[in-house]
């Protein structure tokens, strides 16, 4: 199989919003299917910073000091002052201040996983995978994009391989309805650009059974029968 990707087009944002995923992964599958996929995360809202950091840390003096002093570096990052939101201003800290300063702490975890986002908005991608590797959490939303972030900085340096285990990691981390089949979708194409059209199939008809409801349905019976048509050949 061909594994060809156009280096000179723009990487596509494989947003993983259910209400607006359907017509981006058909016009991935149906115009750009050798396009190398760049997966730009939004804003993290200060809520949910909130929420991962969690009320059994309030008390700790040392991450709330380091709570204090990253919401300057993500107020850069919304706003997309990437550079100072990694390094800081001179008289506030960045994301990569926090992780050498405040190291064991909820924020320091947080950042790396901010700092890995950054990288990939930034197309560092080898970067963004050794930042995002050093993040954990038990958050749902943050850890499987976390994950899939992963698989797709790995899909941008052509190691397929790797990009298919992280993908298959974000897919199965605490099953959802509405982002599973987007992480599966993903793991499937990685499947088929490393050569395992068999695997990529038995993706594809998961989703169709499993998430039958899902927005992705119709586009994962298209490409399951487009790929049995090639692994007859």
């Amino acid at each position: 199989m061909a594994k060809s990707k156009n280096k000179n087009t723009e990487g596509l944002d494989f947003i993983e919003n259910p209400d607006v995923l359907v017509n981006k992964v058909e016009v991935f599958f149906a115009e750009k299917r050798n396009q190398k996929i760049v997966a730009i995360v939004g804003g993290v809202v200060i809520a949910i910073i909130l929420a991962f950091l969690g009320d059994s840390y309030v008390n700790n003096g040392k991450n709330a000091e380091a709570q204090e002093e990253m919401f300057q570096a993500v107020y850069y990052f919304e706003s997309d002052s990437l550079g100072q939101a990694l390094n800081g201003d001179g008289n506030s800290y960045g994301f990569i201040d926090i992780v050498s300063l405040y190291p064991g702490t909820a924020a320091a975890n947080l950042s790396s996983f901010y700092i890995g986002v950054t990288y990939m908005k930034l197309k560092d991608f080898s970067n963004a995978i050794k930042y995002l590797k050093d993040f954990s959490g038990d958050d749902y939303l943050i850890q499987t994009r976390a994950y899939a972030l992963i698989g797709d900085a790995y899909m941008e340096l052509d190691d397929f391989q790797n990009a298919s285990e992280y993908f298959e990691k974000a897919a199965n981390y605490k099953n959802n309805k509405e982002f599973s089949p987007t992480y599966l979708a993903k793991y499937a194409l990685s499947l088929e650009l490393k050569g395992d059209l068999k695997g990529a199939i038995t993706i594809y008809d998961k989703i169709i059974k499993e998430y039958n409801q899902s927005t992705l349905f119709q586009e994962a019976t298209k490409q399951k029968a487009r790929l049995e048509g090639l692994n007859t050949k």
